[in-house]
C-alpha cells in the first residue's frame, strides 16, 4: 500500500501545481488534521480540521499573499502510512514583493487511501520576513 501513498502524495502536489484544489481536496479524509508549522502565517488556525477549514484557512490564504507560491519536491520518502517530502518553497509575497526560498518538509498519514493529517515544517523565520510581518 505505501507505493499507493506515494503517488497520492505525489498528486495532490501536482494538483495543486496545476491550480485544481478540488483535486487536492478530494485526497483528504473528511476528517484530515492539518497543522502548519509553530510561527508560519497561517499557523493561526492551526489545527484545521476537514478539507474546508484547509482550504479557506491555508489554501484560500496562500492565494491571496503569494504569487507564483510553489513547492519543489526534492525527495519523496516511502514509510509505509508515513509519507514525508523534502524540498522548498518558492514564491513572491504579493505586498512585499520578496522572493521566498525556504526549506521544507511535509509530513502525511495516509489511510485507506485518504490523506489523515498533514505537518508542515519550513523556515518560519524567512516566510514572515518575506511577508513583511517580523
Amino acid at each position: 500500500m505505501s507505493q499507493e501513498n506515494v503517488a497520492l502524495v505525489q498528486a495532490a502536489y501536482d494538483a495543486f501545481a496545476r491550480g485544481d484544489g478540488a483535486a487536492v481536496l478530494a485526497a483528504m479524509d473528511p476528517g484530515i488534521v492539518w497543522n502548519e508549522a509553530e510561527n508560519f502565517p497561517y499557523a493561526d488556525g492551526n489545527p484545521y480540521v476537514g478539507p474546508m477549514a484547509v482550504a479557506e484557512g491555508v489554501f484560500g490564504r496562500i492565494g491571496a499573499d503569494w504569487e507564483g507560491f510553489h513547492l519543489v519536491i526534492e525527495t519523496l520518502l516511502d514509510a509505509g502510512g508515513i509519507v514525508v517530502a523534502l524540498g522548498r518553497y518558492r514564491g513572491r509575497n504579493k505586498a512585499t514583493s520578496t522572493e521566498l526560498d525556504a526549506q521544507s518538509a511535509h509530513v502525511w498519514w495516509l489511510s485507506a487511501g485518504k490523506i489523515t493529517r498533514f505537518q508542515q515544517y519550513t523556515d518560519t523565520y524567512q516566510a514572515r520576513a518575506a511577508a513583511g510581518s517580523l
